[in-house]
């Protein structure tokens, strides 16, 4: 079975097939072997802005050799569509399921191998690095960095998947360690608690 896209476009997000000069495309991936989140953006003049982002199923049925498979010809599918120049990845973490953290760990190495066969620059990012990139907070809860997100990018909407957001936080963590000056750490408290405060009353769905 082929993987499932479980996004659709992105309201605010505008769809591009080669960069211009001057611009810096950076792909932002979550990876994992159920699903995989993604999340480009566009780099020019400073500022960033969302072109893609969503998750990608893979059958629970496949073998994990058929997954892996899938993952590398998926993030080949993403590169060739935007046309990259960095790859962002979140790191694995360290838990007490060793199976899980093995999966894990192939999964993200076939992504950056993908990365790799392009020649794209690749660079990872523990958890809470991004976390403290997004929000000031290293342990801000999925939702708080959702709700910053929107803020630095200046976007309606995100995608539903979670894996989708952390896939765009890890760009934005990238764009943030080359030097760009991070949006959500600039305003004051107040600030961050209006951003809060305005994701929570537009997407109560979204809050466990």
């Amino acid at each position: 079975m082929r993987p499932t896209d479980l996004d659709k476009p992105l309201e605010g997000a505008t769809a591009k097939s080669r960069p211009t000069p001057g611009e810096r495309i950076i792909l932002g991936i979550d990876p994992g072997t159920t699903v995989m989140g993604f999340g480009v953006l566009c780099v020019e003049n400073g500022k960033a802005r969302l072109l893609d982002a969503g998750a990608i199923r893979f059958p629970a049925a496949d073998d994990h050799t058929l997954k892996l498979r899938a993952i590398f010809n998926e993030t080949m599918r993403i590169i060739e569509r935007h046309h990259p120049d960095e790859l962002a990845i979140e790191a694995q973490f360290f838990g007490k399921n060793v199976q899980s953290m093995l999966k894990l760990g192939r999964a993200q190495g076939v992504a950056i191998a993908a990365a790799l066969q392009r020649e794209l620059a690749v660079v990872e990012y523990a958890p809470k690095r991004i976390k403290q990139s997004i929000t000031g907070n290293g342990n801000a809860s999925k939702e708080q960095v959702a709700a910053m997100l929107l803020s630095i990018l200046g976007l309606p909407t995100l995608p539903d998947s979670t894996d989708a957001t952390d896939a765009v936080a890890v760009a934005v963590c990238h764009h943030f360690a080359n030097g760009a000056v991070p949006r959500a750490t600039r305003s004051s408290a107040a600030r961050g608690r209006s951003d809060w405060s305005s994701f929570v009353r537009n997407n109560p769905d979204r809050l466990k």
